[in-house]
Parts: C-alpha cells; sequence; structure tokens
C-alpha cells in the first residue's frame, strides 16, 4: 500500500490517463449492462403467439402481443408488422435497415471498450518508462543507492499493472457484450424470418391461384 501511494504521489500524471480509462470503462459497462437488461426478453413464447395471430391475419392482436413484450424486441415487432402490411415485397431489406439501426442502439458505448483494451497497456508501458527514465536520472545525480532504484522501478511497474488491469476489464467486457449483442442479432433474425414465412406462404397461395385460373 505505500509502494502504491507513494507511486500515485510522484507518478499522478502518467497515470492519470489510465484513470480515466478506468472511468470510462465503468460508465460504459453499468450503461450497457442497465440497457440489456432492461431490453432482455425470453421469446420463446412471444413468437409463437405471434405466428398464431399472422397466421389469422389478426395484425390488431399481433399488435398487443408486441406491446405486452415490450422492449427493443417490441420495437422491431411493431416494425416488422409496419413493414408487413405497407410493403410486403420489400420486407426483407426494409426490415434489414431497421435491424441495422437497432444493432446501432445495441452497440453504443462498446467502440470506447475496444479503444481502451488495446490503447491501455501502451499508457502503461508509457508510464513505466517515463519512471524508469526518472529513476536513472536520479541514480546518475545521486549515486548508488540500491533502495531508491529499487523503490523507482517498483514504482514504474505500478502503472503497467494499472494498465493491464484496465485492458483485461475492457476487453472482457467487450467480448462480452458483443455476445449479447449476437444473441438480440439473433432474436432480431427470428422475427423476421416469421414473417418471411407467411409473406412466402401468401405468395404461394397467390401462385397457386393464378395457376388455377390459367388452367380453367
Amino acid at each position: 500500500m505505500e509502494l502504491l501511494l507513494h507511486s500515485i504521489a510522484i507518478d499522478w500524471p502518467v497515470l492519470l490517463p489510465i484513470f480515466v480509462c478506468s472511468i470510462l470503462v465503468v460508465a460504459v459497462a453499468i450503461n450497457r449492462f442497465s440497457y440489456y437488461n432492461r431490453n432482455k426478453r425470453n421469446i420463446g413464447a412471444f413468437i409463437q403467439d405471434l405466428q398464431r395471430a399472422l397466421s389469422k391475419n389478426n395484425i390488431a392482436g399481433a399488435e398487443r402481443i408486441s406491446a405486452q413484450m415490450g422492449g427493443i424486441i417490441s420495437e422491431m415487432a411493431d416494425e416488422g408488422l409496419r413493414i408487413y402490411t405497407e410493403q410486403k415485397s420489400g420486407f426483407s431489406r426494409a426490415f434489414d435497415i431497421s435491424s441495422s439501426l437497432a444493432t446501432r442502439k445495441l452497440e453504443k458505448g462498446l467502440t470506447i471498450l475496444g479503444t481502451i483494451g488495446g490503447v491501455a497497456p501502451f499508457l502503461g508501458l508509457f508510464g513505466t518508462v517515463v519512471r524508469i527514465l526518472y529513476t536513472f536520472q536520479d541514480l546518475a545525480s545521486q549515486g548508488n543507492q540500491s533502495t531508491a532504484v529499487a523503490m523507482g522501478i517498483a514504482s514504474a511497474l505500478i502503472a503497467t499493472a494499472f494498465g493491464l488491469g484496465v485492458a483485461i476489464v475492457a476487453v472482457v467486457l467487450y467480448n462480452y457484450f458483443q455476445t449479447v449483442v449476437t444473441q438480440f442479432e439473433s432474436d432480431f433474425k427470428l422475427i423476421k424470418l416469421v414473417f418471411l414465412s407467411f409473406i412466402d406462404s401468401d405468395e404461394e397461395v397467390k401462385v397457386t391461384g393464378e395457376a388455377g385460373n390459367i388452367a380453367l
């Protein structure tokens, strides 16, 4: 603890950027955990209810089911219903655009974690190099003082340890949040497939009817 306090007291200018990075990591983590927990849903039953409503062409019922679901899943289902009723022919492209916009919301702040995960170790290494240079300067001016040299090198390594610690946490959180985003994207694809299945069935019925009329 004494060594840590000593390092903070003399090396705070080079430790400050790493400390700022750690604050950003905590802020992004709290924000993303809160956002994902608010929007996390089990869509198994929702998909089945949505299929039953669409099979009966009950758009109002599908809208009620979507509203009860809530969160970003509800937003995507509502968008799917809107496109389904307005432009079936271009459903896939239109839904993909909405899905990409929703994914941007999910990925908000993750670039900060990725950047810190790559930069923080170098900030720590920079602090270590600066402290070692000062230690050698003190050694040259004051003569051989093994205790001072040992203290200086130990203090220098704290910056590296601090930078690596922040980077490890940032990378772990980044990978975890990317997994969560992928799960949401999978849910969006399920919703898309539900609507496409009914669009395709409508087209098959239409083609069959036209073929029957031609045969007559």
